[in-house]
């Protein structure tokens, strides 16, 4: 219960879940829509650090309408980054890449949970991640009504948190029931256990540091680890972000819904082809962690494969074949996200072509 422009939190307000986070023109369904469409990485496919890759800005002109077909071919961004609205984002990445990028074509991390607001949009939620108060407005710019902070703990009792300030939150609330500050309550006994969702299952991620950075899966580990030391047990989550098969189904309905909006197309969805950098499913351990091949952070090409799309691995990022060849097979590598794209339209227009003879 929010009582106070401090933000402070009633310590018998009952949490019902922890989330960890991180206008469209209708046309003519006359129009004959693309037989493909994009997902695309954005860290180290289109970015890296904080600068655009060369051939990103030409490869979203080609998908404008630069293309054999003569029209737009529909694209996602899809990315495990987040701590930030949609709106924010796409408005910078608009002016970076010199395109114009919808919020719907914009899905990061925690995208995925405006479909629980149904479920939790009138109940206290706790949202963890991201910087100051900016996760609290992301849920309350999705419907969450009563959407709290590590914050408000800390303003409602600053002691509570001696060491490991979000660890020890969670491990009090997921106790108690969701009870801040209540008892200790056996799950087994629990009526209504807190849900607790993960958004992003990286556990290294690389930025412009010289060494790879503690992503939000490693925040998962450390809270698992000691939630078992305490208890005995790990605690019931659900995960989400890639390469979860529940991430790439969001993707794909967002295209689906965009194809039946523009073209008219109830329920086809076209050749999808997902352009990333990374072909692993995981993060190696083992190793000097500094190095690209090690340090898997966005599995773009596992998640594809296993949803049964097209993918392309590019070159510019996290991949490097001085270090073998990728676990994971996409069906093209190339050597940056024109080429990619490149690849994919000629291939689809041959097979157009070859339909219509």
């Amino acid at each position: 219960m929010l009582v106070s422009k401090a933000r402070s939190v009633c310590p018998r307000s009952r949490l019902s879940a922890c989330l960890i986070l991180g206008q469209r023109f209708i046309q003519s369904s006359t129009r004959t829509s693309p037989p493909l469409a994009f997902v695309f990485d954005i860290d180290g496919v289109l970015i890296r650090g904080p600068h655009v890759l060369p051939e990103a800005k030409q490869a979203l002109r080609v998908l404008q309408g630069n293309n054999p077909f003569k029209t737009k071919i529909p694209f996602l961004l899809l990315t495990n980054g987040g701590g930030v609205s949609e709106e924010e984002r796409t408005r910078s990445l608009s002016e970076t890449l010199e395109v114009p990028i919808h919020q719907s074509q914009y899905l990061q991390a925690h995208t995925i949970l405006k479909k629980h607001v149904h479920r939790f949009y009138d109940k206290p939620v706790l949202v963890l991640g991201g910087k100051l108060d900016k996760v609290r407005q992301v849920a309350e710019s999705y419907g969450f009504k009563h959407a709290y902070t590590s914050l408000d703990i800390l303003a409602w009792k600053p002691s509570s948190v001696p060491y490991l300030e979000e660890v020890q939150i969670i491990t009090d609330i997921v106790q108690s029931g969701g009870i801040v500050g209540g008892p200790a309550i056996p799950l087994e006994n629990q009526v209504n256990p807190v849900e607790i969702v993960f958004c992003n299952p990286d556990l290294l991620w690389r930025s412009d540091f010289p060494r790879p950075r503690l992503g939000q899966g490693a925040f998962k580990e450390a809270f698992q680890a000691v939630f078992k030391a305490v208890t005995g047990y790990e605690h019931p989550h659900v995960q989400y972000g890639k390469p979860t098969k529940d991430t790439y189904d969001f993707a794909r309905d967002a295209l689906q819904s965009h194809f039946q909006q523009h073209y008219g197309i109830p329920s086809a969805v076209p050749n999808l082809y997902m352009i990333g950098d990374n072909p692993e499913s995981g993060t190696t351990l083992s190793g000097d962690l500094s190095t690209p091949s090690q340090c898997y952070a966005l599995p773009d090409i596992a998640g594809a494969n296993a949803a049964q799309w097209h993918s392309v691995l590019v070159r510019t990022g996290v991949y490097d074949p001085n270090h073998g060849p990728p676990n994971h097979t996409p069906t093209h590598i190339a050597d940056d996200v024109l080429a990619a794209v490149e690849w994919a339209v000629e291939r689809e227009y041959l097979n157009h072509q070859a339909r219509k003879r």
